[in-house]
């Protein structure tokens, strides 16, 4: 009779789950987009473009992932090195402010730094404006609906006007590399339009043979000129004319208008003007539905890869501005919308990135100004690193190479880098790059010095091999590994006070603190990120080389050097964890950076299990710094959280990052949430929230990093009544689908390339498993 029951409990809970999977991911709106924050995102890895679906005039804006202003450019300080004894001394002395004046002297890079070109900034690529003309045109539409399909990568919009309804349809091809625009109406001849082309600065737009070219040149700030782009719209007709208008495409009574955009640059390689018009000519040729077909196809090919459910709630249907509002109100109600989140955090890595190309930056792909925020570049103390955190783990890691390409092109300025201001071996990177290989510290100490980013860097491509184990890639990453640890062990330096080996001078990212004299400082000694990156480092690249069979004596000497670093984490007098290697305190008690949890999040060092002390310091640091900040801030915490096994609070933290706005002022402190369209604000929009909270989201439901893997290690009470996820990865490459009921793992099934044995720890329980073969 119990059987019975139980096979009774657990065909219901399939179909329940069957339901909240059959769902469409899907964004909708019924009405057009009033600010860019509104447009709907769409990209395939190169190409972007963000619709506003608007009904008289259509505003869509273009991207290039590979369009950056500036220049390679040597900014190293090459006499920096000189002043390292006197500000060590200092800082032995404990007059920290005084080394700071030295450092912001001496120890920066030359010219205007990330102020301007030659570093240059991720831009917008262009406009595209569509005016149409209707019979009557001060008519209001009917029925108007804007959405975006997360399961097709393709984006549309309805409206009825004087009895004609007008479909448009939006994508950029994963097939031939273009971005498309299908206008169509369901009465012949009701198609007018015009179709203009532009670029706020350094554009030039001709009209030649039916076709829209836009090319220019940006700034470099060198001698030579910046990097070129071309852009080339053209137009197919079903009935109707097209004529031109000066240096606009003239549509009238036309049935059907699919657009075509084709843009590239010569980031890499002088044929990108050839490359534009292969594309276009290629996707002209290809019917529409052959296009769209393969688009999907190429696009599902990642994506349908996982699947999750969080049970079913109870809301209504709402458009996904208004469901964002109720969300915020009513949280436990909503089991869909962390689904959605989730997936439309896959949806944008898959959209702002591709194997051979460059990694999201902290726009992703989709910038709407010249001037981006922060330069939309790659911020290295913790921004670039989020944006690849749920690659791995969302059965996404072939995303995580255009990282490391991107830190292969550093070594070598690395290298300049590390020997004009350290005088010491290997490479390193400070806090901020970009696609030129910049590497000096930045041009302020308060922020700039910090030289945890080639490590940190060091992190994500260390994890692309943890859950891959390809063997392959780890000797091609292993140089990178090799000369980021023989920076940080030719720099280190003994301590006089505790006779440890420190890095000096440093800081903990941007953040602050108070001197005994009353005096503030960044720069100190050994900040305690420092200590548990080199720590992990040492120990990868130990690891690595004895897979690898090299350099036995390297090994010896890391090892040998482990012995001397400061703990990964010492507990202060209040119970916190300290942030320094002295117990300074803050000026800023909430301040974003969390930076010396490093070694709860991304890095194993500290667990609840393993080091209990020094996860409950942990603990205390994250209540005093509070649940608010920017999205990324605040994604960060749930990370820790879902890492500490609270998984109510790391969905209080969830809840916080969906806080509704629009708000584009640039922003350091509490605020945060999200835009009507998912993206997520600092403000301004920054994509790593989004990239952190998707991670959050498969933390809180599967853990790898403690030498097993572990389900639902912080499911929270709103998400326990049911659940199932299929396709997510575990470190050692592992592909893993479970389901719960009742806060229980009633199923669960690892799947492996060879047939081994791996530890699960399910329901509490430590256990060991047979895989099944892939």
């Amino acid at each position: 009779m119990k059987r019975y029951v139980y096979l009774f409990i657990l065909a219901n809970f399939i179909i329940t789950v069957a339901y909240s999977q059959n769902k469409p991911l899907k964004l909708w709106y019924d009405k057009p987009a009033s600010q860019w924050e509104e447009t709907l995102p769409l990209g395939n890895g190169r190409l972007g473009m963000t619709p506003d679906g608007g009904i008289k005039e259509e505003h869509i804006v273009l991207n290039d992932i590979t369009l950056w202003s500036g220049a390679p450019q040597d900014a190293n300080n090459y006499e920096a090195y000189k002043s390292l004894p006197e500000i060590r001394r200092l800082l032995a002395e404990g007059k920290n402010n005084e080394a700071q004046e030295l450092v912001d002297k001496n120890f920066i890079c030359k010219g205007v730094g990330s102020g301007s070109e030659p570093f240059g900034k991720y831009q917008v690529l262009g406009d595209l404006n569509i005016k149409f003309d209707y019979a009557n045109p001060n008519n209001e539409p009917a029925n108007y609906k804007r959405e975006l399909s997360l399961d097709n990568a393709i984006a549309n919009c309805v409206y009825t006007i004087d009895d004609v309804t007008y479909k448009r349809e939006y994508f950029t091809s994963f097939g031939n590399d273009v971005s498309i625009i299908k206008l169509s109406a369901d009465k012949p001849g009701r198609l007018n339009l015009t179709i203009a082309l532009s670029r706020p600065e350094r554009s030039v737009t001709v009209e030649k043979n039916s076709e829209l070219q836009m090319y220019g040149q940006l700034k470099s700030g060198t001698d030579n000129g910046g990097m070129q782009y071309l852009t080339k719209v053209k137009a197919q007709l079903k009935g109707g004319s097209l004529s031109n208008d000066g240096n606009e495409l003239v549509v009238k009574n036309a049935s059907e208008v699919v657009i075509y955009v084709s843009a590239g640059t010569d980031f890499r390689g002088a044929d990108y003007k050839t490359n534009v018009d292969n594309k276009l000519a290629s996707a002209m040729k290809t019917s529409y539905a052959v296009e769209r077909a393969q688009h999907i196809a190429k696009y599902q090919k990642l994506f349908k890869r996982v699947t999750i459910s969080l049970g079913v709630g109870t809301v209504a249907e709402e458009t996904t501005d208004k469901r964002l509002i109720s969300f915020h109100k009513n949280p436990n109600a909503d089991k869909f919308l962390p689904v959605l989140f989730y997936q439309f955090g896959r949806y944008l890595s898959i959209s702002s990135t591709r194997v051979g190309l460059l990694p999201p930056n902290l726009q992703g792909l989709w910038a709407n100004q010249v001037n981006t925020p922060w330069n939309g570049d790659y911020h290295l103390d913790v921004n670039v690193q989020m944006n690849h955190w749920p690659v791995e783990v969302s059965n996404l890691s072939e995303l995580n190479l255009p990282l490391a390409e991107l830190v292969k092109g550093m070594v070598k300025p690395g290298e300049r880098t590390a020997k004009a201001y350290y005088n010491a071996n290997g490479w390193v990177a400070h806090v901020i790059t970009n696609v030129w290989g910049f590497t000096e510290p930045g041009e302020s100490a308060s922020w700039g010095v910090t030289k945890s980013g080639s490590g940190w860097l060091c992190n994500n491509l260390w994890e692309h091999y943890a859950f891959s184990e390809d063997k392959n890639y780890l000797r091609e990453i292993y140089p990178i590994l090799k000369g980021s640890a023989q920076f940080y062990s030719s720099m280190l330096t003994p301590d006089a006070k505790t006779g440890w080996l420190v890095t000096s001078p440093s800081s903990s990212p941007e953040n602050t603190f108070y001197l005994p004299n009353g005096k503030t400082a960044s720069i100190c000694v050994a900040p305690t990120i420092d200590n548990q990156i080199i720590r992990e480092l040492f120990n990868n690249v130990i690891t690595a080389a004895k897979l690898l069979g090299k350099d036995a004596s390297l090994c010896k000497d890391l090892a040998a050097k482990l012995k001397k670093l400061p703990p990964a984490g010492q507990i202060a007098k209040d119970g916190r964890l300290m942030e320094w290697l002295e117990d300074y305190k803050e000026t800023d008690l909430q301040h974003r950076h969390i930076s010396h949890l490093y070694g709860l999040y991304p890095a194993s060092l500290i667990t609840p299990d393993a080091t209990p002390a020094l996860a409950e310091a942990c603990k205390k640091t994250l209540e005093v710094r509070g649940d608010d900040g920017p999205s990324w801030s605040i994604a960060y915490k749930l990370l820790f959280w879902a890492r500490l096994h609270d998984g109510n609070r790391a969905y209080k933290l969830f809840t916080e990052i969906m806080k509704p706005t629009l708000k584009t002022d640039i922003n350091y402190g509490a605020g945060g949430g999200i835009y009507p369209n998912l993206l997520s604000a600092g403000p301004p929009f920054q994509i790593d929230g989004n990239f952190g909270t998707t991670a959050g989201i498969a933390e809180m439901l599967i853990q790898s990093h403690a030498g097993f893997i572990e389900l639902l290690p912080a499911v929270p009470d709103s998400w326990k009544a049911s659940g199932e996820v299929k396709g997510v990865k575990a470190r050692g490459n592992y592909t893993v689908d479970f389901s719960w009921k009742n806060g229980k793992v009633i199923n669960c099934r690892i799947i492996s390339s060879r047939p081994r044995k791996v530890k699960v720890k399910i329901n509490g329980l430590l256990k060991t498993l047979n895989t099944v073969k892939a």
